[in-house]
């Protein structure tokens, strides 16, 4: 094999807390970087984070209220506009004006930066299709709107919370980013549903499946549904069924069927999912460790859980599991099919340290820490941020960065209100509201495993932030081809593997494309390298 001399980050810490030190050192060619790709990207980064609507960050881009003491954005000229909140929607909208919605009616309203921490939205398959109201829109605060425990005068203290957004003073970098890289305003959640159909979805498409095999007590309607053919499938939150932090407190679920992961071995794709908190032997400056691992943030006033098995998706398919947490053998074989212990399941610093060390993996998939993921109630955009700022800053001083493409994405809306829709499949299911007493009505109806038609898969859901970020991204430019969360394992399939298909009904066969976001005739994008605080271009 051929040996490169190239520059390395000498630690991961120093990648965490943004000092940066480069040497060099002989390293094998990796496979990656070999390997046939059918553009020039060789690396895909995932972030995956939690719990945003597309309205919720981005229906005021591109303008900021820049008040006194916050970080200021103001937009380049010519920035494209995005279909967000029009006048009309932030004066007259129908969820202000519906009377169902009673005391939490209001129109959009600015979160400022000192709000950055709020309630968690319901989210559930059943309250989102509610709030849309068959394409209406204007349900939000009764069905999906949640007050908190903080009582006072106006929306932020009522159900009508769920109609706040965020402008480019709070998740400032992220509009950072879409002024110098590419931004989707047409990206949906594939179905309907909470944090793990989402993770699921964006490695299979295929939430049909589920087998009961953990955990106590009856099986809740809002966990798993009949898929008409007497099988199941997953709408909710349960753990997986084999990973040692699961809880042991309500029934736990397996997949049946395929995922990226198993395309992606097929094809000897070096891949990694990394999350935190995975590492169970490490122990945190509080003490915890383990499955107790906690993180605390001033913002949010409380420790969190680092590691959350419902948010790790591969987890729930014993082809890709890794249910002990066993660490990878060594850095160098991070993400290939050496380390089979692992089996492609690591802690987000085991990424660092990779990448650091020359071994960065084709595919890699990334999940903060709790405290850092950005869902509410447990997290925020400010600590989102950090997480986010921290691994592109880190990544573009790679020297791999010219040849890599981070994705931005999020498992699903948290309820929060966004004006579009478009649903494309169908599902009957007695929790289907979506336009009538058990009906989606759609096109379509996509099979399940074993190949029929089947209920609990009524999508698109809501409008997510969708960004990508990497040298060869269009730079200030918004696209507006419909696409859902399967639209990023598609890139990768058509990337590595020729355009393989999962099959057993995923929705990546006919998820839109997101290859208008790149312009693969050669780098158009810089560096941009932002404070990991205030999201800002560091001078």
């Amino acid at each position: 094999m051929k040996l490169l001399k190239r520059p390395f980050l000498l630690t991961a810490a120093a990648a965490i807390t943004g000092a940066v030190a480069w040497g060099t050192v002989d390293l094998t060619l990796t496979a990656q970087n070999v390997s046939e790709t059918a553009t020039p990207i060789k690396h895909v980064v995932v972030i995956f984070g939690e719990n945003v609507s597309f309205d919720h960050y981005f229906g005021a881009y591109p303008k900021a209220l820049n008040p006194i003491g916050q970080p200021r954005f103001m937009a380049k000229q010519a920035t494209p506009a995005v279909n967000g909140l029009t006048e009309e929607l932030l004066k007259n909208n129908p969820n202000f004006t519906n009377p169902v919605n009673a005391a939490g009616a209001t129109n959009p309203f600015r979160l400022d930066r000192t709000q950055a921490f709020t309630a968690d939205q319901s989210h559930g398959y059943q309250a989102e299709q509610q709030a849309f109201n068959n394409g209406a829109m204007d349900m939000f605060p009764r069905y999906t709107g949640n007050t908190g425990a903080v009582p006072g005068p106006g929306p932020f203290h009522t159900k009508g919370l769920v109609m706040g957004y965020y402008d480019g003073n709070t998740v400032t970098a992220l509009w950072n980013y879409a002024q110098n890289f590419a931004l989707s305003d047409n990206s949906f959640g594939t179905t309907f549903g909470p944090s793990t159909p989402g993770a699921i979805n964006l490695i299979s498409g295929q939430t049909n499946g589920g087998v009961r095999s953990g955990g106590e007590g009856e099986v809740r309607p809002s966990t798993a549904l009949d898929d008409g053919f007497g099988g199941l499938t997953i709408i909710g939150d349960p753990d997986p069924s084999d990973d040692a932090c699961s809880t042991t407190r309500s029934p736990n679920f397996m997949l049946t069927g395929r995922n990226i992961g198993d395309l992606l071995n097929e094809k000897k794709v070096s891949w990694g999912w990394f999350q935190g908190g995975f590492d169970l032997t490490v122990t945190n400056p509080n003490g915890t460790t383990g499955c107790a691992r906690t993180s605390y943030s001033p913002i949010v006033g409380s420790y969190v859980k680092d590691y959350m098995p419902h948010h790790e998706p591969f987890q729930y398919y014993r082809s890709t599991a890794n249910p002990k947490h066993v660490r990878p053998k060594s850095v160098v074989s991070i993400g290939t099919s050496d380390d089979a212990g692992a089996n492609h399941q690591y802690d987000i610093n085991d990424f660092y340290a990779a990448v650091s060390s020359g071994n960065f993996p084709a595919v890699s998939f990334l999940k903060a820490l709790g405290i850092q993921d950005g869902h509410p109630g447990l997290s925020d955009p400010l600590d989102e941020q950090t997480f986010i700022t921290t691994v592109l800053n880190f990544l573009q001083k790679s020297p791999e960065w010219k040849s890599t493409a981070v994705i931005l994405a999020y498992d699903d809306s948290d309820g929060w209100y966004d004006h579009a829709a478009r649903i494309v499949n169908s599902s009957y299911a007695a929790l289907d509201l979506l336009s009538g007493s058990a009906t989606c009505d759609a096109p379509a109806a996509l099979p399940g495993v074993a190949g029929k038609p089947v209920n609990g898969r009524c999508g698109h859901g809501p409008r997510l932030p969708l960004l990508v970020v990497s040298p060869y991204a269009k730079p200030n430019f918004v696209d507006h081809t419909p696409t859902d969360q399967t639209s990023i394992i598609r890139f990768i399939e058509d990337n590595w593997l020729g355009g393989q298909r999962i099959g057993n009904g995923s929705f990546d066969e006919r998820a839109g494309v997101i290859n208008n976001m790149f312009d693969f005739s050669g780098p158009t994008n810089s560096v941009l390298l932002l404070d990991t605080n205030t999201g800002l271009p560091l001078k």
